[in-house]
């Protein structure tokens, strides 16, 4: 079980805390940092200093570290053209040495398109479609050859399709509950397909979607990662867990059902029945940037628990 940590600044968060947190990451000795995409904060905090970009974030975590893999829970499909989009996750997978992963999401928060300006078209998803054609298609283009894309959305018409991403292929996440058009997506452009916040037997459904929906199409269903984003929140006894639940404003009871949380023997037991119905990947969401002691604590006593 690959354990990765997946942060929120948009909650909350300088690139001077996030880079702490990325080299607390890579000195721990987890998989990876991952980073939401949002220009907005969400419920009962103040958000300040304000919201970080999540590309230009990676550029420079890109620079400072040397192992962790560096990617987006999602990049929203919204926020940027996909031939731009491919040039800017190409640019850092070299400045990283061949280390970033691109999860894109077609982007829900309608609020935060309002405050900076952003449109918010109502056929998100087929401009998700038609974007991660678009991308992996850029990226495959064979140097010297061109790529063309008509599209309803998107047309593009001799492109070049540089730069060129330092690894062969950039792993790509689609992820999402949808039933039907999700699975499909993922089963079709996905490297890896997660599921954010949900419950063991809602996961192994989802699961099972992607796997049939990638059989149907002649792929097999072994050739995705499957994987998981759970809040988390570890204490060494009742006390610690309770103040790292008020320290991010969520009820103890409420965090042990829909997270990761409790003990680290909890933690380890439940981490035991996602393995179990296929996840081999959790991405931890790290809601207290600045407790790097909490990294330190799930380090020692549940990644060292872990196959």
């Amino acid at each position: 079980m690959d354990l990765r940590i997946f942060t929120e600044p948009q909650q909350g968060a300088t690139y001077d805390t996030l880079l702490a947190v990325a080299k607390a990451t890579e000195d721990l000795g987890f998989d990876a940092f991952f980073r939401s995409d949002h220009y907005l904060k969400m419920g009962d905090v103040d958000g300040l200093p304000g919201p970080t970009d999540a590309w230009i974030t990676l550029a420079g975590l890109a620079r400072e570290t040397r192992r962790i893999r560096l990617g987006t829970l999602m990049t929203a499909a919204t926020f940027r053209l996909p031939g731009v989009l491919a040039i800017q996750v190409a640019q850092v997978d070299q400045m990283s040495g061949g280390r970033v992963e691109l999860g894109l999401g077609a982007g829900w928060f309608e609020e935060e398109h309002r405050a900076y300006g952003i449109p918010f078209p109502k056929d998100k998803f087929a401009r998700l479609e038609e974007q991660l054609e678009i991308v992996t298609g850029l990226w495959a283009t064979k140097p010297g050859k061109t790529y063309d894309f008509h599209g309803t959305h998107y047309d593009l018409t001799g492109s070049p399709a540089l730069p060129k991403p330092a690894q062969d292929k950039i792993p790509v996440l689609v992820g999402g509950h949808g039933a039907t058009r999700t699975p499909r997506l993922a089963a079709r452009h996905a490297d890896e397909f997660n599921i954010p916040f949900a419950s063991v037997e809602d996961s192994e459904r989802q699961f099972g979607r992607v796997r049939a929906a990638a059989e149907a199409i002649g792929r097999r269903a072994d050739d995705l990662v499957y994987s998981n984003a759970l809040v988390v929140c570890v204490g060494r006894d009742d006390a610690e867990v309770a103040r790292r639940a008020a320290a991010i404003g969520r009820d103890v009871a409420e965090l042990k059902a829909n997270g990761l949380a409790g003990s680290p023997a909890e933690v380890v037991d439940k981490i035991g029945r996602y393995a179990a119905i296929g996840s081999s990947r959790l991405y931890l969401q790290v809601l207290d940037l600045h407790d790097l002691d909490h990294l330190e604590l799930i380090s020692a006593q549940v990644q060292s628990q872990l196959p």
